[in-house]
């Protein structure tokens, strides 16, 4: 497949009625069949309302005017009418459907990335064990994006792409794109920002809030990231490995770490807790019992967190296996959460 560097200057200006600039393979064949059915709809709607206008003006009852039979059947028209519309279905049919074929089977050298959907996150893991909670991509390569679902219906969808697919909990779905248009870290040379991910379905209270930025980079400039974001713990130091360590596993989405103390976080705040003795109840116990929070209290609740729940809190909290969280990576959370001050 062909090594897609960059667009003409008026590919990379234009832009579409309903949708941002075509950012993959995939968008001209979507904005070209959804621009022929507006524009037909269109057509009929002006040429209906029009001759509706000019029938009723025409014969509308006038003082001296007495109303002729109507025909009751008019082959020629009735043909006209069945045969046209039938053939204009057909041709959207057959461009749809062959579309949609084409956007279901990925190319078997594609890259593949895999995508988890949870509430309210995305996080996505990489073939060389990277994992991002924002999408990385290399152009003018076949991308296929292989989704699950932790919890409830998600949709993954990149308006930029024209793609959309829902992320379904107990199975795997795919769908695949050439990213066509490099964005790099930041604002490309087209003046055109780091595209837009989104939650298509709705699910649950922070479902606006549940979307990532997609970053395209030239295939050289993606591999160096790629190994760079897969070797971030020896890269990094501990606390700065930890807080992105934070982010991606989804503990920022039940604990405060900037003094918020309300319990519309699941879990208690962690900000300037280092050290400090909270009240907990032991599992199979009621009576509550002070713990100082340090290196074993922390991994033990990562590894086993229904052993003690913070009094005042509800049990809820995924349970840690070391695939899902290696004992380096917890390392790196405690660094993190030492270097955490107190912001009441």
């Amino acid at each position: 497949m062909a090594h897609i560097t960059g667009l003409d200057m008026h590919s990379i200006l234009a832009d579409t009625l309903f949708f941002p600039p075509e950012r993959s393979t995939f968008a001209g064949d979507v904005d070209g069949l959804f621009n022929f059915i507006y524009y037909l709809c269109l057509f009929f709607f002006v040429l209906i309302i029009a001759a509706m206008t000019y029938f009723a003006i025409k014969y509308c009852a006038r003082p001296g005017h007495s109303e002729k039979p109507s025909p009751s059947h008019n082959e020629s028209l009735e043909i006209t009418w069945s045969v046209i519309p039938s053939i204009l279905v057909g041709v959207i049919f057959f461009y749809g459907f062959t579309g949609y074929l084409n956007m279901r089977e990925a190319p078997e050298d594609a890259y593949e990335i895999q995508v988890y959907a949870k509430k309210w996150q995305w996080s996505f893991k990489y073939p060389n064990g990277a994992e991002t909670t924002e999408l990385h991509l290399p152009a003018g390569k076949p991308v296929k994006f292989l989704e699950q679902s932790a919890d409830v219906l998600h949709s993954f969808y990149i308006p930029a792409f024209r793609i959309k697919m829902d992320c379904v909990p107990g199975r795997y779905t795919s769908t695949w794109a050439i990213p066509n248009a490099t964005t790099g870290s930041g604002i490309s040379i087209d003046g055109h920002q780091p595209y837009h991910l989104f939650c298509a379905e709705y699910c649950g209270q922070q479902h606006s809030q549940m979307r990532a930025l997609v970053y395209v980079h030239e295939p050289a400039e993606f591999e160096a990231w790629a190994e760079k974001e897969a070797n971030f713990l020896e890269t990094k130091p501990p606390a700065e490995a930890g807080a992105i360590l934070f982010q991606r596993k989804g503990c920022v989405q039940c604990h405060s770490v900037t003094g918020d103390r309300s319990t519309k976080y699941l879990g208690p705040p962690l900000n300037g807790q280092w050290g400090t003795e909270r009240d907990v109840i032991p599992r199979g116990s009621s009576t509550p019992e002070k713990v100082m929070m340090d290196e074993n209290y922390v991994r033990e609740s990562i590894r086993q967190p229904m052993a003690k729940i913070v009094q005042g809190r509800k049990p809820g909290m995924t349970v840690f296996t070391p695939s899902l969280l290696n004992d380096k990576q917890i390392t790196a959370i405690i660094a993190y959460l030492k270097s955490l001050k107190d912001e009441k």
